[in-house]
């Protein structure tokens, strides 16, 4: 395998071990820290990515992600998230974890080698001309993260790549290449710390971004949430009564006139004539509830 640059000794890391365990836990932190940091050069191609998924979605597309190991992990934790936060169709999102429910129960590393199972999950997912894939590998060189990336681009899908070394393989399939240029691990090649913390963080700001562009955000508050819980209940009658100004029972009361959709709530909250009114006004607005909220108001 050619040198990685995730694959480098940490010059803080001799004598590690023989550290006292603050100190040693010091060096981890910067590490991560470090880590961190090299998302900042990711933010135009974070951003353009995101323009590309929320377009796809918005078309009634599908987003895959797919990975192996840690960083599938990292992918997986970051797909789960999307239909509660904002609402987007389980239908639309799709999870390509090398080894499937296998790995989440022993995280092997075989799997990340199966480049004809990376293609039999792209196929059996049925991705294609209208959805797009997001393929991640810290390495950037990860047999089955190329696989996938391939498959799904052979059969017409738009790809993301994103990874933590310069001039990746994967990049070369792909219509948007996220570099995480992070620098070595402090455990030298353990890439689930310093390149999956960068993962972890770009992905957040990869999905919040798609809920922004999908008109699921306003003024910071998820307004497209599920709220299926206890603590989630709560949280919706408080984006309600926050943005609207009404209290929290008559929040309370027009979330449940809305069958659940905070969107809903606040168009009559705003003055919509009715439940038929406020669905009309965000189907014009395209699901814009900033925007739906000027139809209802003019």
């Amino acid at each position: 395998m050619p040198a990685m640059e995730t694959e480098e000794r940490h010059d803080k890391a001799k004598g590690l071990d023989l550290m006292d365990p603050a100190l040693a836990l010091h060096v981890l932190a910067a590490g991560q820290q470090a880590a961190a940091k090299a998302v900042d050069a990711a933010i135009e191609p974070i951003a353009c990515a995101a323009a590309l998924a929320a377009s796809i979605l918005s078309a009634g597309g599908r987003l895959a992600y797919a990975g192996a190991g840690s960083s599938g992990l990292m992918a997986m934790a970051d797909a789960l998230e999307l239909p509660g936060t904002y609402g987007i169709s389980q239908q639309q999102i799709i999870i390509l974890l090398a080894g499937g429910a296998a790995s989440l129960g022993d995280l092997a590393g075989g799997y990340e080698d199966d480049t004809e199972l990376a293609r039999a999950d792209v196929r059996e997912a049925g991705i294609a001309v209208g959805d797009c894939l997001i393929s991640v590998s810290a390495s950037g060189s990860t047999p089955y993260a190329l696989a996938a990336a391939e498959e799904a681009r052979k059969r017409g899908a738009k790809v993301i790549a994103m990874a933590n070394n310069p001039d990746a393989p994967l990049f070369e399939r792909a219509d948007v290449s996220i570099l995480l240029r992070t620098p070595p691990e402090v455990i030298s090649g353990s890439t689930r710390m310093g390149a999956g913390t960068a993962q972890k963080i770009a992905f957040n700001m990869f999905s919040t971004l798609v809920g922004i562009h999908l008109g699921h955000v306003l003024d910071g508050h998820m307004v497209n949430l599920r709220a299926d819980n206890i603590k989630l209940n709560a949280r919706a009658i408080r984006i309600v009564s926050d943005i609207t100004g009404v209290s929290a029972g008559e929040a309370e009361r027009l979330i449940g006139a809305a069958s659940g959709s905070v969107k809903l709530a606040i168009l009559l909250a705003f003055g919509a004539e009715d439940l038929p009114a406020a669905e009309a006004a965000l189907a014009n607005a395209d699901q814009n509830l900033r925007r739906a909220i000027a139809i209802v108001t003019a």
